[in-house]
């Protein structure tokens, strides 16, 4: 193994690589280009994280398939969740050949991938299953260039500026890139209402721009650590964690006679293997000379607690959405008057003030950071997001929207004011070498607690769902004159179904029914049933426990990220400079491990 010998990255901020001054190879201006394609870059994968959420019924509709029908449930949570997971998986392995071959060229070549992704989704030719299997096989190559984007994007950052701009630059950067996931829910819902296909064509134009961009513009800044690919790393740590993020996705599926699939045999297996495989790599890890995951950088405690908060909250935020979208899609906008075929758009609409947030204090509190240091943003804005979630918990379900938004407006400024100074400490604290390994770690525990945050989310309220629903559903069919067997035959269906119905912008009761039952039934007894008020009254008592269960865990994540985030210690800039025995220590502890 080789390490190539540069001189001290830091100290060629002050003299320039030209020694001319004004930072690295004397161009002040670069930075600023750098910070702007890279932030075109993350906010275009998590723009396409979300765009389907509120598109997917029109692009269900644009191929012909019923998402609810026998069978089909796969595609619904697979369009969604594949590029979700490929992302959590890859986004380590990337960032460390970022380290080895150069951070440009595998950016670079992300938005090749992404952008090739985006034209193959836009061009389906295919209707029914065959047509959705293609969409999710598409969104996963998405998902792949989307990883080499995100894997990469903070280490060229961390290159490009001193360490007195970074707080600035990271916080836009990864505020454009949380804002945009709800932009995208925006943007797919008027997208999806011209013409399905333009919530995947959007992104070619774009994709095909900032890859011309990239490879004009962007150059080499960073140290290159030749060495060996860690295979046997790279093998365990994929396979274990799609095996756990497969077994939390479908864990919330319906399961014989049971609600959810937790009991499963084969949820069980892919959760009991996903862990064997996940525990063999760390141990794999600590053996192997050249790493994926580089165990040293855990003894650096800037790192340790900044990654640690950063899975709190991404824990504690990424099922937030999903129950949004419900509350407002199945219960609130129904009852104020809005048909369910347009409650998607209006939900994304009214969810704006949570991305108003992310982007008013994400770059202020970065810019911030720089001076101050990262624990008092990041941790107050912890413990703001914390009572965020208390005072939604007061809110009754039919809520006033004047109450309403400034809670959104305080989350979003809770989890804003902790983004940014959070990842600019992490980067801050990272060896140059280790900067994309190390940033594709943080980056992929954020990820991955997303996944595992929808799961527990959708867990809690279909728990609190199960517990009355059926029963209310049924009395109250009864009540309007359904026949008995026929209200016992919709009351046996599984929660999640109905869940996902509110969620695609169905009506639920044409769902839970059926067409063939509907017909049967009085005209003045359907008008009831599928109205605007039947539905939302029947559910918002048993939605309210299950989304209170669910509030009460984001409360615990956010605080315990708080207490971590108030854990790193004042504010810590690696200067190899300075520390050359951490860095030696670091750089060197697999090989150590490795020795016989």
């Amino acid at each position: 193994m080789t390490t190539l010998s540069i001189p001290d990255p830091e100290a060629l901020w002050e003299r320039g690589s030209d020694g001319s001054g004004g930072g690295r190879g004397g161009d002040q201006g670069y930075k600023w280009l750098v910070l702007s394609n890279t932030t075109l870059g993350v906010m275009l994968v998590t723009i396409d994280a979300t765009i389907m959420i509120i598109a997917m019924p029109d692009i269900f509709r644009g191929i012909r398939l019923d998402p609810l029908g026998p069978g089909n449930s796969f595609y619904l949570l697979w369009m969604i969740l594949s590029y979700l997971i490929v992302s959590s998986v890859l986004v380590v392995s990337f960032g460390r050949l970022g380290d080895i071959f150069g951070r440009v060229r595998i950016y670079n070549l992300g938005f090749v991938i992404y952008s090739l992704g985006s034209v193959l989704l836009s061009i389906t030719w295919m209707t029914g299953q065959a047509g959705a299997l293609w969409l999710v096989l598409m969104r996963v190559v998405q998902g792949v260039g989307g990883a080499f984007l995100v894997a990469n994007s903070a280490a060229i950052l961390t290159d490009a500026f001193p360490e007195h701009q970074r707080g600035l630059a990271l916080g836009i950067n990864n505020v454009a890139g949380i804002s945009g996931s709800f932009i995208g829910l925006v943007l797919g819902g008027i997208l999806g209402a011209i013409d399905w296909r333009l919530v995947f064509l959007v992104s070619v134009p774009v994709g095909i721009a900032g890859t011309i961009w990239a490879y004009v513009n962007l150059r080499e800044l960073g140290i290159r650590h030749r060495t060996r690919i860690d295979w046997a790393g790279n093998l365990t740590f994929g396979v274990g964690l799609v095996l756990l993020m497969v077994g939390v996705t479908y864990g919330i599926e319906p399961y014989g006679h049971s609600s959810m699939g937790w009991t499963s045999p084969p949820v069980l297996l892919e959760l009991g293997l996903g862990t064997a495989l996940l525990a063999a790599f760390c141990l794999i890890e600590m053996r192997v000379p050249a790493p994926m995951f580089r165990m040293g950088l855990f003894r650096v405690r800037a790192f340790v607690f900044g990654t640690l908060s950063s899975f709190l909250s991404a824990l504690g935020r990424g099922g937030l959405m999903f129950m949004l979208v419900i509350w407002l899609q199945g219960i609130w906008l129904p009852l104020h008057g809005f048909s369910f075929a347009s409650t998607p758009l209006w939900a994304g609409i009214y969810m704006l003030p949570l991305t108003c947030g992310f982007l008013l204090a994400g770059p202020i509190s970065g810019a911030l950071s720089d001076h101050f240091g990262a624990r008092p943003f990041a941790t107050g804005g912890m413990l703001a997001a914390a009572l965020s979630f208390v005072l939604l918990e007061l809110l009754p379900v039919d809520f006033s929207y004047a109450v309403f938004l400034p809670l959104l407006l305080l989350n979003g400024l809770g989890m804003g004011a902790f983004a940014s100074p959070n990842r600019a400490a992490v980067m801050n604290s990272l060896p140059p070498q280790h900067r994309g390994a190390g940033g594709g770690m943080n980056a992929t525990f954020q990820s991955s607690a997303q996944v595992l945050s929808i799961g527990i989310f959708f867990t809690l309220v279909i728990v609190g769902l199960s517990g009355t629903l059926s029963t209310s559903l049924e009395h109250g069919l009864v009540a309007h004159g359904v026949p008995p067997a026929m209200a016992a035959r919709a009351a046996a269906l599984p929660p999640v179904s109905t869940l996902f119905a509110a969620f695609l912008g169905y009506n639920p009761m044409q769902h839970v029914l059926g067409a063939r039952a509907l017909a049967s039934l009085p005209h003045a007894t359907v008008a009831v049933l599928t109205g605007r008020s039947f539905f939302p009254d029947l559910i918002s008592a048993p939605f309210s426990v299950g989304v209170h269960a669910a509030f009460d865990f984001s409360i615990v994540c956010c605080l315990v990220a708080a207490a971590a985030s108030w854990s790193r210690g004042k504010r810590y800039v690696f200067r190899a400079a300075e520390a050359p025995a951490r860095a030696e220590r670091v750089a060197a502890v697999g090989e150590r491990s490795a020795r016989p």
